[in-house]
């Protein structure tokens, strides 16, 4: 049982003004951060054993599935990071310097190249593989704009773990373990969560999964299908090609040019051209790390970046600004068209169902009309290149597609061997032939999670905690410290919980009651506890839900029981 008193909790009134999310505001509110540096935070005692808690979840489901735990450095020789070919290519987000030999280190955001590092050194066998170890460690990422406290800080906790294996198929099942293992864990915390196709980014690989937390702070869109488990981070869902633009009516005479002075949005086009904006073909230029590229999409749909990038296969993308856009097309932008122009198109299936349509000239203020895809402009590939529409079916079982907004709490990644190939880790198989193993990665935010939490639940009066990671389970408070019988019962009740294993705050300040309410609520702690003079002068306590509200009036006899039994049902809707 620990004691107010004597635990360092300082609650606030007051927000400070550049907090702008509700787990930023609450958690400084409560006593659990506080603020060091632009993105770093000192973790006071409460906020830290929130931290604990979902670290010992994370242990035990990384053990129950087969990983095991290992520390790696946070700082990092460039060395390895040149071997993967991502000491440039990362970007400002990697935090580089000397040190006084004038060697060059990194603070790791991620360890791919230090794990795979310590394989190819200690793996020599098939009959080691598979392998998948873990860590649970500080981490740097140096923020362009770190805000919204631990939801995008520079110096955060993570939980990252690697997996080994032999071939493909046993690289899958490695996958499947650690998806399995991330559903169990979120479980556990109590969070409403969503697993979603998502792209692989910086880290790279073929396929990965985003798991979010449902909340409408998110700053991830996602789609989840409302018959299937089909679910996917807006920028990564799937367009179904038979899901395009309407098309225009058959039947259409040579493309002709019409003068549309000073039209150069969808809507004014097409309002007037007096045609509907599907039929019109939006063209977008780009410059990217493969070349310049024009996009075709209907222009009632929105070209995906993303999407873009991955079929070009391109390390970056941009959209071409105004003077590029006029030295590739001849005219200001919204004047662009693929007719005639001459630069690598592209063009989403959107494209295909447009039987006639309209779009730029590649001249100021005219625009084609009667242009027909495949007679008048061969795009050399029609692809998935559009962000997902409220219209769009579900690409796997054509139902109602949801959207929602998310926070991203934990990654998973099929790697293959991006890493281990550009690096060396091989094996030598049952034949002794060398073979490059094949990789996955898995990543859970420590404090990013507890955040989300937060986002997730919280009321007027502060946060709602799932038990499983709430500071403390219950907060027993005695109204009158003034009074023995109130202090003495809720020492004794204080005592039972403890030795029943419960973890206990004893609120034994000198305050008034509605503060230490306050107090309580705004901590989130799971259940309370109130001893005051009338009720235990007449042998009875309060039990109240911090969730529900629910208050029970119960008898001193029976009151550290009843309060177990309140726990222990809460406990029960964070099960696995």
């Amino acid at each position: 049982m620990i004691r107010c008193t004597r635990y360092l909790m300082p609650t606030t009134k007051e927000t400070p003004s550049d907090a702008e999310v509700v787990s930023h505001r609450l958690m400084l509110r409560a006593g659990l951060i506080r603020k060091v540096a632009s993105g770093i935070y000192t973790y006071l005692p409460a906020g830290l054993r929130v931290l604990r808690k979902v670290e010992r979840i994370l242990r035990e489901e990384m053990d129950r599935a087969g990983a095991q735990e290992v520390l790696m450095p946070a700082v990092v020789p460039s060395e390895l990071w040149r071997e993967s070919g991502r000491w440039d290519a990362y970007g400002k987000e990697l935090l580089r310097f000397r040190d006084r030999a004038d060697r060059e280190f990194c603070l790791g955001p991620t360890h791919e190249e230090v794990i795979t590092d310590l394989v190819r050194r200690e793996v020599r066998s098939w009959r080691q593989l598979p392998l998948n170890l873990y860590q649970i460690q500080d981490k740097f990422r140096d923020e362009i704009r770190p805000r919204f406290g631990l939801m995008r800080g520079r110096e955060f906790f993570m939980k990252d773990a690697y997996s080994f294996d032999a071939d493909d198929e046993s690289a899958a099942e490695s996958y499947r373990k650690m998806y399995d293992a991330y559903c169990r864990v979120f479980r556990r915390m109590g969070l409403d969560f969503r697993a979603v196709e998502a792209d692989t980014g910086n880290i790279g690989g073929s396929s990965s999964h985003e798991f979010m937390v449902i909340a409408d702070s998110g700053e991830d869109a996602i789609v989840s299908c409302v018959s299937c488990s089909y679910g996917a981070n807006v920028e990564k869902a799937e367009c179904t090609p038979q899901a395009g633009a309407a098309a225009a009516a058959p039947g259409a005479g040579p493309a002709r040019k019409v003068a549309t002075p000073g039209k150069r949005t969808i809507g004014e086009v097409s309002e007037f051209l007096g045609i509907d904006p599907a039929s019109l073909i939006k063209t977008l230029l780009f410059e990217t790390s493969a070349g310049d590229v024009a996009v075709l999409v209907s222009g009632v749909f929105d070209v995906n970046e993303v999407k873009v990038k991955n079929h070009l296969g391109a390390d970056w993308i941009r959209l071409a600004g105004e003077d590029r856009v006029r030295e590739l097309s001849g005219a200001p932008s919204g004047f662009a068209g693929p007719v005639g122009l001459p630069v690598r198109t592209i063009a989403d299936h959107s494209v295909q169902a447009i039987a006639a349509g309209a779009t730029g000239a590649n001249e100021r203020d005219a625009h084609l009309v009667d242009v027909v895809p495949g007679r008048d402009f061969a795009p050399e590939a029609y692809a998935d290149l559009r962000t997902v529409s409220g219209k769009d079916p579900c690409p796997r079982c054509g139902a109602a597609l949801r959207f929602s907004r998310g926070i991203e709490v934990g990654h998973v990644f099929r790697l293959g061997t991006r890493y281990s190939e550009a690096m060396r880790a091989v094996y030598l198989d049952p034949e002794g032939k060398e073979r490059v193993a094949v990789m996955g990665c898995y990543g859970i935010g420590v404090g990013r999670t507890a955040a989300a939490a937060i986002e997730q639940n919280h009321d007027g009066d502060g946060i709602v905690w799932p038990i499983s990671i709430a500071p403390f389970e219950v907060s027993v408070i005695p109204v009158n410290v003034k009074n023995r019988d109130v202090v003495g019962a809720a020492e004794s009740v204080g005592t039972a919980l403890t030795d029943r294993g419960l973890e206990v705050l004893l609120d034994d300040r000198e305050e008034r009651p509605g503060i230490k309410f306050k107090d309580a609520d705004l901590a989130g702690i799971p259940v309370r506890v109130t001893l005051g003079e009338k009720n235990v002068a007449a042998g009875f306590g309060e039990v109240r839900d911090r969730k529900t509200g629910e208050t029970l009036r119960v008898e001193l006899s029976m009151l550290a029981a009843e309060t177990v039994a309140l726990v222990e049902r809460k406990k029960a809707e964070c099960a696995p």
